[in-house]
């Protein structure tokens, strides 16, 4: 009995003992790097995180290779996407609930959300191993970009599940909030992190959030939604923090000659070895080695003034038979124009000019034309000048030139059209939207005062237009005034192949040309005929997957 009582007592401790070590045993974390449950424990993991939720801005949709900001123009009317994939389709308006480009953004967007709803519920524990200033400027931060990707997510999709934390997986079925519910985190999450953010950015902290950063997102996405107090306070804001001013050279400003310019707030680096984008390849002509593949159109070419101020149906100045002559600088220096220099090279698509001028070299030469004879060159006739910088051409798909995100003219803008909304069409106003026109560069005539309140948003709305194209900015302009069911349905325009118009298309009052009564309108490239149902397209299509997967995640109408 004795035996047997001994035996059954260290068999006992023995299985205690072996419980005992398989519980720790099971419970390490890993020694040789940062796990889910140790991560973030003290500055530098911080510092890891925080770059982590920055590199969301990266991501882009497997349609574009180029920074996510700038791709929504090819789903609006001064733009067209050429290769036969998810984005064309969206801008031909045909988009349902498995398109690929719409769920790409949606998950890249979250995929940032998530990554600052992970560090904001570390951050707690860290007041004892960061420096208070630094863990605090760490969070705006973090606060900011979570702003700005739901941002995005509210503005194209309309109403999105707000996820200020990471859930388990029996808790992620929620619903939507309202895109007013949204902006309204959106707006509130901006105020409380401007206050802990630098003024300036500079050395290895470029690309970092500023003070600039937060106002300038809070003064677009407060005039989005119309809260125009709200977002002439925030434009003004930024005025007044004389941290920006408008670059002299608007052609240069979207070079790498222009990346250190005092007008940019905001941008996505780059750097050859740690990101890159392959925005020249795409921008390029076709002589040049590019694809021509990302275009503008005849729509926004015939959108821009004369040098009098007046568009091209008004102006005396404008002749067709030189049509690009007497323009807005801005016309040439955002788009390739036919018959001008790109990249050392006259580009001209016009089919009987097999041959064109090379200046690359001492002594110019004729050389073949691909751009009039590649089935591929540009549909429109017209390329992008802006972000196609000549530098890259020997590395086109690995340009390390910066995205810009925010810049002081669009809040400059931002400030006039808010002011021109409250109809509180003061000096301030007619100043800034001065400012922009008549940067050295431009000098387009100055707006004169005593304009009337439909006047003065007729010339803001235009002005955008001129300042802003390429930029990724088209897209949202056209929906929240109400136009895009208007200018997206329809012939998408390229230029007459062997001329030019007969005679200047009508432009409304938000600078949107009518071929109605141009006499050759027939000899007009059809790109592609696009739709656009007003019950439906003014929103994207949340992800199939999405709502599947969520029963609480409602469609938006008519998807």
């Amino acid at each position: 009995m004795k035996r047997n009582t001994l035996s059954y007592t260290l068999g006992l401790l023995l299985s205690l003992s072996l419980y005992s070590c398989n519980e720790e045993y099971l419970i390490k974390n890993p020694l040789d790097s940062p796990s889910s449950e140790t991560f973030i424990s003290n500055e530098q993991e911080l510092n890891m995180a925080v770059t982590g939720a920055y590199n969301a801005l990266y991501q882009a949709p497997k349609a574009t290779p180029m920074p996510f900001p700038l791709t929504i123009d090819y789903a609006s009317d001064i733009g067209w996407e050429r290769n036969t994939n998810a984005l064309q389709i969206l801008g031909l308006g045909n988009a349902d609930a498995n398109n690929e480009f719409t769920s790409d953004f949606w998950n890249l967007l979250y995929i940032g959300i998530q990554r600052c709803n992970t560090i904001l519920e570390k951050v707690e524990n860290l007041n004892a191993v960061v420096p208070e200033a630094v863990l605090n400027q760490r969070i705006s931060e973090v606060r900011f970009l979570r702003a700005y990707y739901y941002f995005f997510l509210n503005e194209l999709f309309g109403g999105v599940p707000l996820l200020t934390k990471n859930v388990p997986l029996a808790e992620s079925a929620i619903p939507r909030a309202t895109k007013e519910e949204t902006n309204n985190f959106i707006l509130a999450e901006l105020d409380a992190s401007v206050i802990n953010l630098p003024e300036t950015a500079t050395g290895s902290n470029l690309g970092r959030a500023t003070k600039g950063a937060a106002l300038a997102l809070k003064s677009r996405a407060a005039l989005f939604n119309k809260k125009y107090q709200e977002a002439a306070d925030a434009a003004k804001a930024v005025m007044e923090l004389n941290q920006y001013q408008l670059h002299n050279n608007f052609e240069q400003l979207f070079k790498y000659a222009g990346e250190s310019s005092k007008e940019i707030i905001w941008a996505i680096q780059y750097k050859k070895g740690l990101a890159t984008h392959s925005i020249s390849s795409q921008f390029y002509s076709r002589l040049m080695q590019g694809f021509s593949n990302k275009i503008p159109v005849q729509s926004l070419i015939d959108s821009y003034e004369c040098t009098d101020g007046l568009n091209i149906d008004k102006s005396p100045l404008f002749d067709p038979k030189k049509p690009f002559l007497n323009r807005d600088p801005r016309l040439t220096q955002t788009v390739v124009l036919p018959q001008t220099l790109s990249l050392g090279v006259i580009f001209e698509t016009h089919p009987d000019s097999t041959m064109t001028w090379d200046y690359r070299d001492a002594t110019p030469k004729r050389i073949a034309n691909t751009d009039a004879t590649n089935a591929y060159a540009s549909f429109s006739g017209y390329l992008w000048r802006k972000y196609a910088d000549p530098i890259d051409f020997t590395d086109r798909t690995n340009s390390e030139l910066n995205a810009i995100l925010f810049r002081y003219a669009e809040v400059l803008l931002n400030y006039v059209e808010a002011k021109t909304e409250l109809n509180q069409i003061d000096n301030s106003v007619y100043e800034a939207i001065n400012q922009v026109r008549q940067r050295p560069s431009v000098a387009m005539p100055a707006i004169a005062t005593g304009k009337s309140q439909s006047q003065m948003r007729s010339i803001v709305r235009k002005e955008r237009k001129y300042e802003l194209s390429a930029e990724g900015l088209r897209l949202f302009d056209i929906r929240r005034w109400n136009i895009a069911h208007q200018v997206m349905p329809g012939d998408l325009l390229g230029r007459i192949r062997t001329g030019w118009l007969a005679n200047a298309p009508t432009i409304d009052e938000n600078g949107t040309p009518n071929y109605a009564q141009v006499s050759n309108r027939a000899e007009m490239r059809v790109i592609e005929k696009r739709n656009f149902n007003a019950e439906r397209d003014y929103v994207w299509p949340i992800p199939r997957i999405e709502t599947e997967v969520n029963p609480n995640l409602t469609q938006n109408k008519n998807y």
